[in-house]
């Protein structure tokens, strides 16, 4: 049975678990109860065997996610620590999601802004609607990006592009995004979801656990020198090679037929 939510829609069918930001009444952002619930929910995927692919979405065609809600500590400013918010909630889900050695892709429906900009910058892949915004809306409220932007921006996009988009706060269009590197791909909105679910699909139908060793070896990769990749390539390698799909993977070759891979 999948788990219900307050703030969220969480399915799961045919290896693909749908994680749905569901507020859009404020651009799904991100309130103490949504925090909780999506931490729990991304545990919960990765427990589920049966779960071969992650895809994050918001609700509605107007946001991804616009961040945190701050009406929500309206009046509460000088009892707030944002460094406790960061610990406790914020960065548990980030790297949970960069450590899950399954792919996430995030459906990038509409505006990403602030913290919701970087859990979609912790996805594996984005494909966003082409009326889909990105802001590192931190700047315009004194803030500085927070829950891996700092990180994950200047590896995409290189220090110049990661520092006018922090410093400046300026919308970055869908197809800026998609020409700079941010987001794979961008579609006309009414193809979002089918686009994206075919990918899902192929992601789900792959060979999960050597996409996870993928992931766990480009993740190595950016604070690697290279003789130290090429040893833990190795290693990878080596278990990849032990794993059932492995085994199908090569059979179908010799036998000239598609692979049916069972992420085993």
């Amino acid at each position: 049975m999948n788990p219900s939510y307050q703030t969220l829609n969480y399915s799961s069918e045919g290896g693909i678990c749908t994680i749905m930001l569901n507020r859009p009444e404020v651009y799904n952002a991100l309130n103490e109860q949504m925090k909780k619930e999506l931490n729990d929910a991304l545990r919960a995927a990765e427990a589920d065997e049966a779960v071969r692919c992650i895809v994050l979405r918001g609700a509605g065609d107007k946001a991804f996610c616009s961040g945190q809600d701050l009406k929500e500590h309206e009046g509460q400013h000088s009892n707030r620590s944002l460094k406790e918010s960061l610990e406790k909630s914020y960065n548990p889900m980030i790297r949970r999601m960069r450590r899950m050695e399954k792919p996430i892709v995030g459906m990038i429906n509409g505006v990403a802004a602030g913290a919701g900009l970087s859990i979609a910058l912790a996805c594996d892949m984005r494909i966003a609607a082409d009326h889909a915004k990105l802001i590192e809306v931190f700047v315009r409220i004194a803030l500085v990006p927070d829950s891996g932007s700092h990180w994950f921006l200047p590896r995409l996009v290189g220090m110049a592009r990661a520092f006018e988009y922090s410093a400046l706060g300026n919308d970055i269009t869908a197809q800026e995004a998609e020409r700079v590197g941010l987001v794979n791909k961008v579609v006309p909105s009414a193809e979002l979801e089918g686009s994206t679910m075919e990918l899902a699909r192929r992601l789900a139908q792959g060979p999960t656990k050597t996409i996870g060793l993928i992931k766990r070896t480009l993740n190595k990769s950016l604070t690697s020198d290279l003789d130290a990749l090429l040893d833990y390539e190795a290693i990878i390698q080596d278990i990849a090679s032990q794993s059932e799909d492995h085994r199908e993977g090569v059979a179908a070759f010799l036998e000239k037929r598609k692979p049916s891979f069972k992420g085993k």
